[in-house]
């Protein structure tokens, strides 16, 4: 379970970067890039974090990833502070990025032993969830290939499979399809959704409604930072005004 209460993020700004962001920070010493926002995410279900680029959403999952210290407010996993209680609280997540930073030399057998090594696995186990993991992400023709060699998708599969080897009870996943193939996309989805059937807390970042759609249970919407929508899926099914989703999350953004 993840807690979020009334979560601010200030970062300062130097004068190449005010002149940079235009008139309207001309005179400013801070840029907020969240602004006090509260939810929760649930055992057992996804929570869709939806918004354009810049909105705050890596931010805010850096910030529960205790990867960045808020300026205020409070992030709890699992019952533990993320900022007093912060190596607990990374043994509870499995944080996946659009960014892979893969060892190349390395393949992707190697690769995700060395986490699971890391993590203190056992043999029978690593083999086991290892062995699970690659059926899902249909990894196993390319296992032993040198990761320098793999494709954009097979690369994105490795750093997912890394990611979660230890098998963590909280799943963060930022835009974890960008940029890749359909049937890549697709196996990462398939993993989004049995990572809920196995009763995990799931946060999803995306700006693709259409992935909201196939596995989110919960969603907000963020933008410049602050929420403007914060409820079930099927909550904001029954208020649309607009056709499709995507008419729906652009007409919510602009009258933000």
């Amino acid at each position: 379970m993840i807690q979020v209460q009334n979560l601010i993020k200030d970062f300062s700004l130097n004068k190449k970067q005010r002149r940079e962001l235009g008139e309207e920070y001309k005179n400013a010493k801070t840029l907020r890039a969240v602004d006090e926002i509260s939810f929760e995410c649930m055992p057992g279900k996804i929570f869709g974090l939806l918004g354009p680029n810049g909105a705050g959403k890596t931010t805010t999952l850096r910030m529960i990833a205790t990867m960045l210290k808020p300026t205020k407010g409070t992030v709890t996993v699992s019952n533990y502070d993320s900022v007093v209680e912060g190596q607990k609280v990374r043994e509870k997540i499995g944080f996946m990025t659009g960014q892979t930073a893969l060892y190349d030399r390395l393949t992707p057998t190697e690769m995700v032993k060395y986490i699971g090594d890391l993590h203190g696995m056992s043999k029978e186990d690593f083999q086991s969830r290892k062995n699970h993991l690659f059926d899902i992400l249909d990894m196993h023709e390319f296992a032993d290939r040198r990761i320098s060699r793999l494709s954009t998708g097979m690369k994105q599969k490795t750093s997912i499979a890394r990611t979660i080897i230890h098998d963590p009870p909280i799943m963060i996943f930022d835009e974890p399809t960008s940029g890749l193939d359909v049937m890549t996309s697709r196996s990462i989805m398939d993993l989004i959704r049995s990572c809920r059937e196995e009763g995990k807390t799931v946060i999803f970042s995306t700006h693709r409604m259409g992935e909201v759609n196939q596995v989110c249970d919960d969603i907000a919407i963020i933008y410049k930072g602050r929420f403007f929508y914060n409820d079930t899926l099927d909550q904001f099914k029954e208020e649309m005004t607009q056709p499709t989703f995507e008419d729906e999350f652009i007409y919510r953004v602009g009258e933000a």
